[in-house]
């Protein structure tokens, strides 16, 4: 894998869409590397969710969605970035989704999933003034996957709409400080580091392949062996793993690892023996051989 740089090489792309009705959107090209949109998503969902909203667009019909609290959880899974709130969520492929475990995801349709395209964009009114800023991510089969929607000058509180002499052009700051990064290539990413692609332990809090539900004790194991080993490495706890049998499980997602049957004594001894020494647990592993 190639090391991280947190300078982009511009795409130096632009295109433009024009409605009927008159309005006209203004495309600018962002990489869609794992190492470009990681940054750019985990930034927006964790450091300005306050600021934003998430959605689709489609002619008949618009969805857009405001987070009140910071996300419980912003990580890669799969492929997927999965951003969660206490009561909706939202799933993004980033990177190739294998299918769980036993990967058993088509090629043709890993492809199609994939976020392929993403820009910048302004949309503009009939008479070419910029109204409507944000993102917007296709899949691999040029289909509109998700827009994020970036503040806007216009919009004052509760959503009120207001005119050219009040506009709030500090809003913008946002806009013009991601497109100096992802569009121009003149500014830094604020990482030293790719955020989603730092690893961490999830432990499966469903009763599909655990009834009892007692996880906290493997929680706690793994937190205790890896402060032990002072490994900067989160556990977090998890809905589905895809294993759906012999539970406890857990994932490790710096190498896409499926442990089943963990128990406190056995999540230590991931820690000691897969973490610090890279030598997996063959007994506990998912699918075995």
């Amino acid at each position: 894998m190639a090391a991280f740089s947190p300078w982009i090489t511009p795409l130096n792309q632009s295109w433009q869409e024009v409605s009927p009705t008159g309005w006209i959107t203004l495309y600018e090209g962002i990489p869609a590397h794992i190492d470009c949109l990681g940054p750019l998503l985990y930034e927006l969902f964790q450091e300005h969710w306050a600021e934003i909203q998430v959605g689709c667009v489609a002619e008949g019909g618009v969805l857009e969605a405001a987070f009140t609290s910071p996300p419980a959880l912003c990580v890669l899974y799969d492929g997927y970035l999965t951003v969660a709130t206490e009561t909706w969520h939202l799933h993004l492929c980033l990177e190739e989704h294998r299918g769980g475990p036993y990967g058993r995801t088509p090629l043709e349709l890993r492809r199609k999933r994939l976020a392929s395209r993403a820009a910048l964009y302004r949309r503009l009114n009939p008479q070419r003034q910029p109204r409507q800023w944000g993102i917007r991510f296709w899949n691999g089969a040029e289909e509109s996957l998700l827009q994020i929607f970036l503040p806007s000058p216009f919009l004052g509180p509760g959503e009120d709409y207001l005119p050219e002499s009040k506009a709030n052009y500090q809003k913008l700051s946002l806009y013009e400080r991601l497109r100096a990064i992802y569009v121009e290539g003149k500014e830094r990413i604020p990482y030293e580091d790719n955020p989603l692609k730092r690893p961490y332990l999830a432990v499966c809090r469903s009763s599909r392949c655990y009834p009892s539900r007692n996880y906290q004790p493997v929680v706690e194991a793994l937190q205790s062996a890896l402060q032990e080993a002072n490994l900067d490495i989160r556990v977090i706890t998890s809905g589905c793993l895809e294993v759906c049998q012999e539970g406890p499980v857990v994932f490790y997602s710096g190498d896409r690892t499926w442990y089943k049957r963990v128990t406190p004594p056995v999540a230590r001894q991931i820690v000691q023996e897969h973490l610090l020494k890279n030598c997996p647990l063959k007994a506990h592993l998912f699918p075995g051989d």
